[in-house]
C-alpha cells in the first residue's frame, strides 16, 4: 500500500448528496444505474453512472444520501455523462454497497 500525505487526501473532494433521480442505464456496457443527485447550494445537481444494479433498485435510491467525489473531470459513459464517482465498497461476491452517513447531514457536506 503506498501512503499520501494529508494534503493529497485534501485534493480529493467528497461530498454529500441525495439522489433526486435514479432509472437504469441499458446502454452501459456493464448494469448501471443513471443517477441525479443533488449536492445543495454551492455544487448544485450532478450526474453519475453507478454500477450498483445488484443490491439496488432506482426507486429504493430516490431520497437516499450518497458520498461521491465531485472534483474528478466528468467522464462520458456512452450518451450519457458522468459528473461525479458516487463511492461504494464491493463485498465478496463484487457486489457494491454505496458509502452514506448514518445520520442526515446538510447536502454538500464535505467529509473529514
Amino acid at each position: 500500500m503506498s501512503t499520501i500525505t494529508y494534503d493529497d487526501f485534501l485534493k480529493v473532494d467528497i461530498r454529500t448528496g441525495r439522489v433526486l433521480r435514479a432509472e437504469p442505464f441499458p446502454e452501459a456496457r456493464k448494469p448501471a444505474f443513471k443517477l441525479w443527485i443533488d449536492f445543495g447550494p454551492e455544487i448544485g445537481e450532478k450526474k453519475s453512472s453507478a454500477q450498483i444494479t445488484e443490491l439496488y433498485t432506482p426507486e429504493a435510491l430516490i431520497g437516499r444520501q450518497v458520498m461521491a467525489v465531485v472534483n474528478f473531470p466528468p467522464r462520458q459513459i456512452g450518451p450519457f455523462m458522468s459528473e461525479v464517482l458516487v463511492l461504494g465498497a464491493s463485498d465478496p461476491e463484487g457486489r457494491i454497497t454505496l458509502l452514506a452517513p448514518d445520520h442526515d447531514v446538510p447536502l454538500g457536506a464535505r467529509m473529514h
